[in-house]
């Protein structure tokens, strides 16, 4: 580390000597950089977080190139009236489909799905049905036949339970009348008791196009208050937007997270900085006599943003720098990384801490700027350099990811540490020659010559006592480990949108939540169409314990493709008419038998022209053709992430007898995926993250002893975190995760500074290297958590938790660098263990100026 600083060293001099071309030339990368970091979007689509060679991925692209993936605009109408629900909705269509959008000169909406033309379904719903499903009619009217034979016997003796009997034939019909139900809904999207109904809109643009959403939502608003809902009936209630609002509300909140944290959390950061240095530096100034005292209180209020500005400057230039690099490596941020402007301020902002206030305590002992800048450099710049590289090398592990909410943060914070500490090193010194030229930066200087005053050793208190409690707390927390939970309910960790659940009240009226979310396999002919089908169906008998394949089904297997598929079955509904024409059911006024009588009448084959939109909408690409492809629905609430696996393993994919492999596609399967994915990567992000701080933390110290002294802190701190979310019951989930290796990068750097500083000093100054090291540290880590707090207030759960967890992590570290590594190395002295010959040895020379 001491040979990389003196390779530098000659920078940090150019940088003294040419202060003012070194800002010029860092502020106008920082614009250029900054022009195209504000260019970065936020894609909140969860499938861009797995890698686009994952079969799901990949299947789910397929589909939505396929059938699309726009979801439609819906509204709910809720009054009393049925006829006057009915005329809004009408009113509304017509003028609905006039609104024009002017940005993309085109119309809002495409069409209205609305009323549904069913006659045509009813007379001919035998066309329509399975194979199964017909075979199932031919034995219930067979039987039929059969028991009124036997009834027309007059000595016939009913030996049966009527009620056994009637339930046996309703179940031999139970899967033609589901899916009768479903093939002939009511004419209008209504509830059961008509007082709500459900218009659906489908837009002409992109839901990721949030402009155009905007725009639409916002022009809506003003045709419904225009309209007057009240004016057809007094008790009217209409709602709009459905999931694609709720979409716009996602983006919208994530985006106003992100203004509120970035605003809190830098603001904190920024009043914590100048309080700090103003109180250090004015009590430092007022220890002086009265003559040598000549700036006024006022003069130094005055001056208080100056720490701020030398630390800042820097740090929003690496942020800029960071960002840009962002915009060309990734394109856009996710949702985990949308925040990571706020957290690298709090990150970077430590580096510039450290430097700032070493060189303050070595000017006030008498150097001038340039050789206190030097000497700054010399002794903090080895701490600096060690935990911002083991900190951004934990960070980058998590490249190595194959989820990209681990991938893009590694490689976003780790990049952004590093601009930060070569910013902090070879920037800020000409920021300190600017603002020192002009008296910016007003000081007390000593003459003693000394650094830091040295104090009369004291030893730590308490400190068995202390270690004791520390290896207590580790036992109990290893012990109750398994308390500690992961949070597989999905719900819990998105925001509450009241609007879309007031929606949601009335719409599932009609709508309700069964049959949703249904994932899809796309075919390449009809036959493979009927192999996958069997093979689901086959998987959905076998599997009889945890079963969450609810139902299967495709248009191929309804509607004859061919013209030998239609006459079979033209043929097999002709068998079904001569059993309705049977003189023992013929003239039997039966509501079963009415119904199939009406469905029966098809003799020859449909046109799928003849096939109402509303039936066919489900299985038709966004090319308006047929498409093949069987959709499957769940059984089970795919809210809940271990569901939503096993809703993924059942149905991830299937293979044909000829060895060819389709994959199904849902956001819900890559859902499953990447919370698998992430489960399975983090324990090695974690270890790998580990390993990688204590080999280059061994290499910094050259020590195996203090290299595990100084992880001390770390490793303790880790274990009271765990403690502290065992207590509290807080869980890990897919979003805080993320945080585990951040903190181990994180935590390290208190040790990291208080070793190199005791090494420094030598024995028996733990006490002195607290009272500057130490408050140090604490700035530093506090803004750290200040960064993260911003996230405390934010209305996304999964944010949230990532807030609560570094905030609770980086809170640890801090105390046990504080408490625990002092108490270590006070029984090392104590015990003798630590030698005064290792210390001295450790010490590098300064260079005389």
């Amino acid at each position: 580390m001491n040979r990389i600083l003196r390779y530098l060293r000659p920078l940090v001099k150019f940088n003294y000597r040419h202060p003012f071309s070194v800002l010029g030339i860092s502020v106008l990368l920082a614009i250029v950089s900054g022009y195209f970091a504000l260019k970065l979007k936020i894609d909140t689509d969860i499938a861009d977080l797995l890698p686009e060679s994952y079969p799901s991925v990949q299947a789910l692209e397929k589909l939505r190139d396929t059938i699309g993936g726009e979801t439609p605009m819906e509204v709910a109408i809720k009054s009393p009236s049925f006829k006057d629900n009915k005329r809004f909705a009408q009113d509304l269509i017509k003028k609905s489909l006039k609104l024009y959008d002017k940005r993309t000169k085109n119309y809002f909406f495409e069409r209205a799905e609305f009323k549904k033309d069913t006659k045509i379904i009813k007379d001919n719903a035998l066309y329509l049905a399975t194979s199964h499903e017909l075979n199932q009619i031919e034995d219930y009217l067979k039987k039929k036949i059969h028991e009124e034979k036997l009834k027309a016997n007059p000595f016939y003796i009913n030996l049966d339970d009527e009620e056994d009997s009637a339930a046996t034939a309703q179940k031999e019909l139970s899967s033609f009348e589901e899916s009768y139900n479903t093939m002939i809904p009511s004419e209008y999207p209504v509830s059961p008791d008509s007082t709500v109904m459900v218009i659906k809109f489908v837009p002409t643009g992109s839901k990721s196009d949030i402009k155009y959403l905007n725009n639409m939502f916002a022009t809506y608003d003003s045709l419904l208050t225009a309209m007057n809902p009240k004016s057809y009936n007094p008790n009217m209630v209409v709602k709009f937007g459905g999931r694609l609002k709720r979409h716009l509300s996602e983006f919208g909140s994530i985006i106003h997270d992100v203004k509120n944290s970035f605003a809190s959390g830098i603001t904190s950061v920024i009043l914590l900085v100048m309080l700090y240095f103003f109180f250090k530096k004015y009590w430092n100034y007022r220890k002086a006599a009265e003559e040598e005292q000549e700036h006024s209180f006022w003069e130094h209020v005055i001056r208080m943003p100056v720490p701020i500005m030398i630390i800042g400057i820097p740090l929003v230039i690496s942020l800029t720098w960071t960002f840009g690099i962002t915009y060309w490596y990734l394109g856009t941020l996710n949702t985990m990384t949308s925040v990571l402007f706020v957290i690298l301020f709090g990150l970077g902002i430590d580096y510039g801490i450290h430097f700032y206030a070493r060189y303050i305590e070595i000017r006030s002992s008498g150097l001038n700027v340039r050789d206190a800048i030097l000497e700054a450099y010399d002794r903090t710049g080895s701490a600096i350099i060690t935990s911002a590289i083991t900190t951004a090398l934990a960070l980058y592990v998590l490249m190595f990811a194959d989820f990209r909410g681990f991938s893009e943060f590694g490689f976003i914070s780790g990049t952004g540490i590093m601009l930060a500490l070569f910013t902090m090193l070879y920037i800020l010194p000409s920021l300190l020659a600017i603002f020192e030229k002009f008296n910016w930066i007003l000081l007390r200087e000593r003459e003693d010559g000394g650094s830091v005053v040295k104090h009369k050793p004291h030893r730590f208190p308490f400190s068995r006592v202390i270690v004791i409690a520390g290896i207590v707390i580790t036992v109990l927390v290893v012990w109750f480990r398994s308390d500690l939970n992961f949070e597989y309910e999905f719900g819990n960790l998105e925001p509450e949108f009241p609007e879309y659940r007031a929606f949601r009240e009335i719409s599932a009226q009609v709508y309700p939540e069964n049959k949703r979310n249904p994932a899809y396999i796309l075919a390449d002919t009809d036959q493979e169409v009927t192999q996958i089908l069997q093979i689901l169906r086959k998987r959905m008998k076998q599997d009889t314990l945890s079963p969450t394949i609810a139902e299967v089904e495709a248009l191929q297997e309804r509607f004859p493709t061919t013209d030998s598929a239609a006459q079979a079955k033209l043929k097999k509904i002709a068998e079904v008419r001569d059993l309705l024409n049977d003189p023992f059911l013929k003239n039997q006024d039966d509501p079963q038998l009415n119904k199939l009588r009406q469905a029966a009448q098809t003799k020859k084959p449909l046109k799928m022209s003849q096939i109402p939109d509303y039936l066919k909408n489900r299985f038709t690409t966004k090319d308006g053709e047929i498409g093949r492809f069987v959709m499957i629905y769940p059984s089970v609430g795919l809210s809940d992430g271990r569901k939503s696996i096993a809703f993924k393993n059942d149905v991830k994919s299937v293979t044909l007898d000829s060895g060819k492999t389709f994959y199904a596609a849902s956001t819900s399967i890559v859902a499953a995926e990447m919370l698998e994915l992430m489960r399975s990567e983090s324990p090695y992000m974690v270890s790998a993250t580990f390993i990688l701080i204590f080999i280059f933390m061994l290499i910094a110290f050259k020590s195996l002893r203090w290299t595990i002294i100084a992880l001390i802190p770390l490793i303790v701190g880790l274990l009271g975190t765990f403690g502290v979310m065992i207590l509290f019951g807080l869980q890990f989930n897919f979003y805080n995760l993320i945080v585990l290796p951040a903190i181990l990068g994180i935590g390290e750097d208190n040790g990291v500074h208080l070793a190199h500083r005791y090494r420094e000093e030598g024995k028996n100054s733990m006490w002195d290297v607290l009272s500057s090291t130490g408050q140090h540290i604490t700035i530093g880590s506090v803004t750290t958590m200040l960064g993260f707090a911003g996230l405390l207030f934010t209305n996304h759960p999964g944010l949230r938790s990532i807030g609560e967890l570094a905030v609770i992590g980086i809170g640890m570290t801090l105390l046990t660098a504080l408490i625990y590594l002092p108490s270590i190395i006070q029984w090392l002295e104590d015990t003798d263990m630590i030698h005064l010959e290792e210390v001295e040895e450790a010490r590098e020379p300064v260079e005389t100026y």
